[in-house]
C-alpha cells in the first residue's frame, strides 16, 4: 500500500511539474496586426519576446515597451573594435522605453533591442538590451509585419545589416 501511494504521488509531482513548464511566460491580446503583450513577473524580456514572435510565426515587425527590470544586461558597441561590451546591473529599474524590431539571420528569429533605464536615483542607463529580468510589470506592443526582414553580417562596419535586394 505504502509503495502504490509513493508511486501515485511520484505521478503526480511529475504531472505537476509537467504542467509548469508548459506555461507561457506571457499572456497577450491581438488586435489586427498589433498584440498587447504583457511579460509575466520574473521572467527574461527577450526570451519571452522571442517565445511569443515563434508561437505566433511573426517573422518581421517591430516592437515597443514600459515595464520594471530586476537585472538587465546591456550592450555598447564599439565600432573602432567592431566589438560589444557587455555590462550586468542588478537592481530595480524602470525601462522608460524599449524599442525593437524582428528579423531573421540565417533563418532564424532575430531580435534587435534597445533599451533605456531609469534608475532610484533618476539617473538612465541605455543600450542594446542582451537580457532582462521582469521585476513587476512589462509591457510590450509587438506588430507584425507581412513579409520577411533578413539580415547579414556586414565585415566592414561590424554589425548585423538588413538585407534589401
Amino acid at each position: 500500500m505504502k509503495r502504490l501511494l509513493f508511486v501515485i504521488f511520484l505521478f503526480l509531482t511529475s504531472f505537476s511539474a509537467y504542467a509548469q513548464s508548459n506555461e507561457k511566460i506571457y499572456s497577450y491580446k491581438q488586435f489586427g496586426d498589433q498584440y498587447v503583450v504583457s511579460i509575466k513577473n520574473h521572467a527574461e524580456i527577450s526570451k519571452a519576446i522571442s517565445d511569443f514572435c515563434n508561437d505566433q510565426h511573426i517573422m518581421a515587425g517591430n516592437i515597443i515597451g514600459i515595464g520594471a527590470v530586476k537585472e538587465a544586461t546591456l550592450r555598447f558597441f564599439n565600432p573602432v573594435t567592431k566589438k560589444f561590451r557587455d555590462k550586468t546591473f542588478s537592481e530595480q529599474m524602470e525601462i522608460s522605453n524599449l524599442t525593437g524590431n524582428i528579423a531573421q539571420k540565417d533563418g532564424k528569429l532575430y531580435l534587435h533591442l534597445h533599451i533605456t533605464l531609469g534608475r532610484s536615483d533618476y539617473s538612465a542607463l541605455a543600450g542594446h538590451l542582451l537580457t532582462g529580468v521582469i521585476n513587476g510589470a512589462g509591457e510590450f506592443v509587438i506588430t507584425k509585419y507581412n513579409g520577411q526582414l533578413p539580415r547579414y553580417y556586414d565585415e566592414t562596419i561590424g554589425l548585423n545589416l538588413y538585407q534589401f535586394n
